[in-house]
């Protein structure tokens, strides 16, 4: 039975998408669960699977056309299976449309049951490159001409790095710099974050509960994993708070849920967003199924994540199925602060910088690294004392790393 391979929706308020890049070729066999095609979002670009396996039979949506959620994108069918006979809907929009191009859509024409296996893209058109929003965007920052530019991306697709070459091989401008009350356009993914979180805010009754965690003996087990992984792994502090908040959460079920419809709804697997500061903004994909990691699982999958997130290839999973989320801003020297929770997840978790600070121990001043932990909670979802005896839980784990490695 054929299968549509359909344009994904990765984020609740995610509304349509961009093929970046297929994977495999028209005709080409694929299996199940294997990465196909990369599409761009408002906050990343995504690698979507394969539900079924078979043949690439049609590829519906050439690379660089956006599209609306839930529309097909491909054709996944056996080699002798007969194809739908029904109309293929267009693409609402090309590429670079959406982010200051008020033209119409470009026509698509429809297929029909003796229609080729030609993809279907959209109608040329004149003044249409193909370039990534990104690109448009930071040319358009930098007064760069994209049709001056040959593009180095797939099929001649005009990428950033492209755009930030020319911009840096061109001569100074001369004319005066612009006036401090000059407007700065935000990029698609600040218009995103900018949405979500004042959609959070509204929505959600945030309160919060703030600790002080001695992160002593943690950091010592940190250093003597450091010296018995070399080569294999660099365990950091992050990579400590996420495996205790996955023990906590599988203490404290009640966080691992999010707040909809009236109802809550409770995640299948412990999955812990972590925040990964980009050039245009903030991501937080999430470590899938964090309860069954071991620390030094959790220090690979956090690697790798990052990396991931920076060349900007994300599954639509880790891209949408945090139910808690971890901000770090102990590198920047920030002492504590609050966060803001994501949409359609329960909590997250903020902490500050790891600090030698006096403490008293058995009556005798002494110095400790301490950290502080703050939680922001959803009140629909929790009480206070359920966050005081979650971010005590984490807490706990902490203070005792050898809890971390069980």
């Amino acid at each position: 039975m054929a299968t549509d391979v359909i344009m994904p929706q990765m984020g609740f308020d995610m509304e349509e998408g961009t093929v970046v890049r297929w994977l495999k070729a028209q005709g080409d066999h694929v299996n199940r669960g294997e990465p196909i095609v990369e599409v761009e979002t408002d906050k990343a670009t995504v690698e979507v699977e394969s539900f079924a396996s078979g043949l690439l039979r049609r590829i519906v949506i050439t690379e660089g056309v956006t599209v609306p959620v839930g529309q097909v994108i491909g054709i996944i069918a056996a080699a002798d299976e007969e194809l739908p006979s029904s109309e293929i809907p267009s693409p609402s929009m090309g590429e670079g449309q959406g982010e200051g191009d008020s033209s119409s859509p470009p026509s698509v024409p429809a297929a029909s049951p003796a229609a080729s296996e030609a993809p279907v893209a959209a109608a040329p058109r004149g003044d249409r490159l193909l370039a990534s929003p990104a690109a448009r965007r930071i040319a358009k920052e930098k007064g760069v001409d994209l049709s001056t530019i040959a593009g180095t991306g797939p099929r001649g697709r005009i990428t950033q790095e492209d755009v930030l070459a020319a911009a840096q091989a061109a001569p100074a401008p001369t004319t005066a710099p612009s006036s401090p009350s000059a407007v700065t356009e935000l990029s698609r993914m600040r218009q995103t974050i900018a949405r979500r979180m004042t959609q959070s805010k509204q929505e959600m009754p945030h309160f919060y509960v703030t600790a002080s965690i001695d992160m002593t003996r943690a950091m010592a087990l940190r250093e003597e994993l450091n010296e018995r992984w070399a080569g294999e792994t660099r365990l950091t502090v992050n990579d400590l708070i996420i495996r205790a908040s996955a023990l906590a959460l599988a203490k404290f079920p009640a966080f691992n849920s999010h707040y909809a419809d009236g109802v809550i709804k409770q995640g299948p697997a412990i999955n812990i967003g972590v925040a990964i500061a980009l050039e245009d903004g903030l991501v937080a994909p999430a470590i899938l199924d964090c309860g069954n990691k071991t620390l030094k699982e959790i220090s690979v999958a956090s690697r790798d994540l990052s990396a991931r997130a920076r060349n900007g290839v994300l599954k639509p999973e880790e891209y949408s199925e945090a139910t808690v989320a971890i901000s770090n801003l102990g590198m920047f020297q920030v002492d504590s602060f609050i966060a803001i929770i994501n949409p359609r997840q329960s909590a997250s978790i903020a902490v500050g910088s790891v600090t030698s600070q006096p403490v008293v121990r058995d009556g005798q001043i002494t110095v400790a690294e301490i950290m502080q932990c703050t939680i922001s909670a959803d009140h629909r979802v929790v009480n206070g004392a359920e966050a005081a005896q979650f971010v005590n839980e984490i807490k706990f784990c902490l203070e005792r790393p050898s809890t971390l490695l069980l």
